[in-house]
């Protein structure tokens, strides 16, 4: 392995990043929406504005971290499997361009919720529509396809340390099979978004690779 040290360390630090990102977003955003209905969430967020703002500008920081992670696979491992590495850096792209729109309709969410909260939370109306929109249709969705092009990526990523022999290869094979668990709850969610809770269990093998 030619790759300069620095580029590796750097390498290591943005998937550090990336996984320690989304664990720190999720929980932000959880808390400041809550749970209930679409109505609730709404005046969750009127309550939470600052919470939520932060928990948009930390995705963003997050998505920055997924596409410096994708270039860095991609110079650690172009000369020898180009192809792969050239594919995986288009997944981790893919998955921050979705991310990115995502965030558009979580940031959408604030100044809906505060006009909701100014018109009395009148139920039924547009608001709700709105707010489901944003929420269900922009971020969350968003959130389920942006996972699934992230797994893909780290997929082939384990995959070329497997075969380069970069690491030892039962730890890349580890990382194939953790990977390849926590795509089952990420694919199923893109047709119903309740099997998404399921990723958390099955992401536990992944979190000591």
């Amino acid at each position: 392995m030619n790759t300069d040290m620095n580029t590796v360390r750097l390498l290591g630090a943005a998937q550090l990043i990336v996984i320690v990102g989304a664990l720190i977003t999720d929980r932000l955003l959880a808390s400041a929406l809550g749970s209930g209905s679409i109505s609730d969430i709404l005046v969750n967020i009127s309550k939470n504005l600052t919470r939520m703002r932060i928990s948009n500008l930390a995705a963003l920081g997050q998505i920055l971290a997924i596409i410096v992670m994708g270039v860095l696979y991609y110079v650690v491992f172009y000369k020898e499997y180009k192809t792969i590495a050239l594919v995986a850096l288009g997944c981790f792209l893919v998955a921050a361009i979705i991310s990115t729109v995502g965030k558009i309709g979580a940031n959408a969410l604030i100044p809906v919720s505060q006009k909701f909260v100014e018109a009395g939370a009148p139920e039924p109306s547009y608001f709700q529509t709105l707010g489901d929109f944003f929420y269900y249709g922009v971020d969350r969705r968003g959130y389920e396809i942006q996972m699934l092009f992230t797994g893909l990526g780290f997929l082939l990523a384990n995959y070329l340390f497997y075969i380069s022999g970069y690491i030892p290869r039962a730890i890349s094979i580890w990382g194939l099979v953790a990977i390849c668990l926590l795509l089952i709850p990420t694919v199923l969610a893109l047709y119903d978004r309740e099997f998404l809770p399921g990723a958390v269990i099955l992401a536990i093998p992944y979190a000591p690779f």
